[in-house]
């Protein structure tokens, strides 16, 4: 029994032959109060690598990404107390804090979920991390799972 997409479940563009949006699981994202001691852990743990590590002032937090398979490990922590990211660690603790999935068109997705009625926390696609476009969908809206759509370049 198949639980995923693979690569014959494809179209050529990259999008799911079922017609749907998602094309893969891009990452998946960890809130920490210390990003090196977390990154740490992986790397002892699980010999992953980081492969892409940034600061994004505008969101408040830095992040590592982790290679994991053809996906990522991204951890993240806040660099001001007024972020989004803060006011989660704040409530929550370290933990499981959203789900990545990549897209052939962010606006396509988003566009797409806003009509089936779920709730965008981002009213347009914006610039992400490593030269993405990202789009967030509220928890509330999707089984109390944060979504982000990323679409690569």
């Amino acid at each position: 029994m198949s639980t995923g997409v693979n690569s014959s479940e494809q179209t050529a563009g990259g999008a799911a032959a079922d017609g749907g949006v998602l094309t893969a699981i891009d990452h998946v994202g960890i809130v920490v109060d210390d990003l090196d001691a977390a990154v740490g852990f992986y790397e002892q743990t699980f010999g992953a690598k980081v492969v892409h590590r940034e600061r994004v002032e505008k969101d408040g937090v830095e992040e590592a990404l982790l290679a994991a398979g053809g996906n990522y490990v991204q951890l993240l922590t806040p660099t001001r107390e007024d972020s989004a990211v803060a006011k989660w660690l704040a409530k929550h603790g370290s933990g499981l804090h959203h789900v990545g999935y990549r897209v052939d068109s962010c606006q396509v997705a988003l566009d797409r979920a806003v009509a089936a009625g779920v709730r965008a926390l981002d009213a347009a696609p914006r610039p992400g991390s490593r030269g993405t476009t990202v789009a967030f969908l509220h928890p509330k809206s999707a089984y109390g799972t944060l979504i982000e759509l990323v679409q690569e370049g």
